[in-house]
């Protein structure tokens, strides 16, 4: 059993997801509700992609549009009324996660990272830069200055890295995933199961020896991560 005093949900995330912008708006009332405290863990999701040989879904054009138009729907059924998409998508999110990296105070990490999806998906600005990023980190009440300063240094561009292989070797392949002592939960439609699951009502068997079931079919061209 987890000891009560480090309870806590883990959300990795990157801010070029949608997804992981409805999650983040979503687990910390899950957390509120089943006694314990949020985790937020900045990953890069294109060395994840790479790690386990994966293209993005906004890389995927007949998936591109779809991913979108979910993405709206889910955080219109969760009460954000939509979103408004950043200027362009992929962007190049590395800046804005080594700010998130920055060791720093739970309450503001909280406050950075709402501050930062809120301007790429509810503001609709580009977080790609410095200028962006540094509207988010003033909006969050924070020294723009002193966290972009820091986010720059060799051992905060090292801390994300780390972040990052810690995650993959965890089992994480996409983001949002929330990890629960150790049990993973991906996507915004994951975060339904994890109060289930806390509860001790996860329908899934004890015996899960299905799942290592050989594969007697491999697609041409396929690798294994």
């Amino acid at each position: 059993m987890t000891d009560v005093a480090d309870a806590k949900l883990t959300l990795f995330f990157d801010f070029i997801s949608p997804y992981a912008y409805v999650a983040h708006t979503q687990v910390h009332a899950i957390a509120q509700r089943t006694g314990r405290r949020v985790e937020l863990v900045p990953v890069l999701f294109a060395a994840i992609l790479d790690a386990h040989g994966q293209k993005g879904p906004a890389e995927i054009p007949a998936k591109r549009l779809y991913t979108f138009k979910d993405a709206f729907r889910k955080a219109h059924r969760h009460g954000l009324g939509g979103l408004v998409p950043p200027p362009s998508h992929p962007f190049n999110p590395l800046l804005a996660l080594r700010v998130a990296s920055v060791p720093m105070a739970d309450d503001a990490r909280h406050a950075l990272v709402a501050s930062i999806f809120d301007t790429a998906w509810r503001r609709g600005e580009a977080i790609d830069g410095v200028s962006g990023v540094t509207a988010a980190i003033e909006r969050a009440g924070l020294d723009a200055k002193a966290l972009l300063e820091a986010a720059g240094a060799a051992e905060n561009k090292e801390r994300l890295r780390t972040h990052t292989s810690e995650a993959i070797a965890r089992g994480v392949f996409g983001v949002p995933t929330t990890d629960v002592d150790g049990e993973l939960f991906w996507g915004t439609d994951g975060l339904e199961f994890v109060e289930a699951y806390l509860r001790g009502d996860d329908p899934l068997p004890r015996d899960l020896s299905w799942a290592e079931r050989p594969a007697s079919a491999t697609r041409p061209g396929s690798r294994k991560a």
